[in-house]
């Protein structure tokens, strides 16, 4: 009996990968289309949510709402990053998107593909590492991914070539042929990511894809994420780690009780929940006139002064790139011996907290 007819006993429903990947996904990773910008490059809408309502019901008790009328656009070839407390309802979220739950409410689509009345064809071109991955302890790593490799219509030599790339890819290429019983925490959390990407999928969700993983293998597994958007793949990222949500994604998402509370880039969060940049000047001798005395061409009402001394100063302005340059121009005018011109960090995590958390 083949592994489809295995899987068809079971109830389980695949779709052939190679039916459904379009030109531009190839599942030969060497035809991949190239794409280095970081940016989306396609203003096609890849993820849809509408409206995206889950309610659970208990015994005797009101519903419990895990998410909340979500409305959200991922684009092709962005990695959007999904930030939230636990229980703020980004797994339920992500099993709804990939034909996992039925939402209770609203209505999502992939590639235009219903969740719900397509979803046989969703499961068919995305990738689904769940935070806590279930393996079968008692395969080898290779036999494991080649059983998955057919589950999803891929050829023998196709899937064997791509399990080898991808084994190789996160260094456990050595280990392909032992028993995922004896795998550490870590190797186990590597060949559920390699049975993720196995297919090339269009889109790819990763729910905590980095836990339970050293320093090295999380920079090998961002390595390949940072690749497959380069490749144009889209991924939505579930994480905890707001480094690796900062330094991946193209736009952050940030849910608190099932609802949307913000949306953009890192930056475009940070100005708007902490305000404008802070600037730090510091020179080497004190002027002997008011800092004021400098701000005067800008206009002195467009920097707002947090502290300084004789050699220190410390701003803020809404547009920096005009303020900054007048006031840097004065100074140097007046003979300032200026030792340096900073940036004080904003932090994500202050972004974060403000907004989850209410600090």
């Amino acid at each position: 009996m083949s592994t489809l007819q295995i899987a068809d006993s079971l109830g389980l429903s695949f779709v052939p990968i190679a039916a459904l990947v379009g030109k531009d996904y190839n599942l030969g990773s060497a035809h991949l289309n190239s794409r280095t910008s970081r940016a989306p490059q396609s203003m096609d809408i890849l993820i849809r949510a509408e409206n995206l309502t889950k309610q659970f019901l208990a015994h005797g008790a009101l519903p419990h709402t895990a998410v909340s009328a979500l409305n959200l656009q991922v684009h092709e070839g962005e990695v959007l990053g999904l930030l939230g407390p636990n229980g703020a309802g980004k797994t339920t979220t992500v099993r709804m998107l990939t034909s996992i739950l039925k939402p209770t409410a609203g209505r999502a689509t992939i590639a235009g593909h219903d969740v719900v009345t397509d979803a046989r064809h969703v499961r068919g071109i995305v990738g689904h590492l769940t935070e806590f991955p279930g393996l079968y302890l008692r395969m080898r790593a290779r036999e494991y991914l080649d059983f998955y490799g057919e589950l999803y219509g891929m050829s023998r030599a196709m899937r064997r070539g791509r399990a080898d790339e991808l084994l190789m890819q996160f260094g456990i290429a050595d280990a392909a042929n032992r028993r995922l019983s004896e795998f550490s925490k870590g190797m186990r959390q590597k060949v559920a990511l390699i049975r993720s990407m196995l297919h090339s999928p269009r889109v790819l969700f990763l729910d905590e894809p980095t836990s339970a993983m050293d320093p090295h293998s999380a920079k090998q597994v961002r390595d390949a994420v940072a690749q497959l958007r380069g490749q144009g793949h889209t991924v939505f990222l579930c994480t905890h780690n707001l480094y690796e949500a900062e330094t991946l994604a193209d736009r952050l998402a940030l849910i608190r009780k099932g609802e949307l509370i913000a949306l953009g880039t890192a930056q475009e969060l940070k100005t708007k929940f902490l305000g404008a940049p802070t600037i730090e000047i510091r020179l080497a001798k004190p002027l002997g006139q008011a800092w004021s005395t400098f701000m005067q061409n800008g206009g002195a009402e467009k920097f707002h002064v947090e502290e300084f001394t004789e050699t220190y100063l410390r701003y803020r302005t809404a547009e920096p790139q005009l303020n900054n340059p007048r006031l840097l121009k004065a100074l140097n005018e007046a003979g300032a011996e200026i030792v340096t011109v900073s940036e004080a960090e904003q932090s994500l995590e202050h972004v974060y907290l403000k907004l989850v958390e209410n600090v």
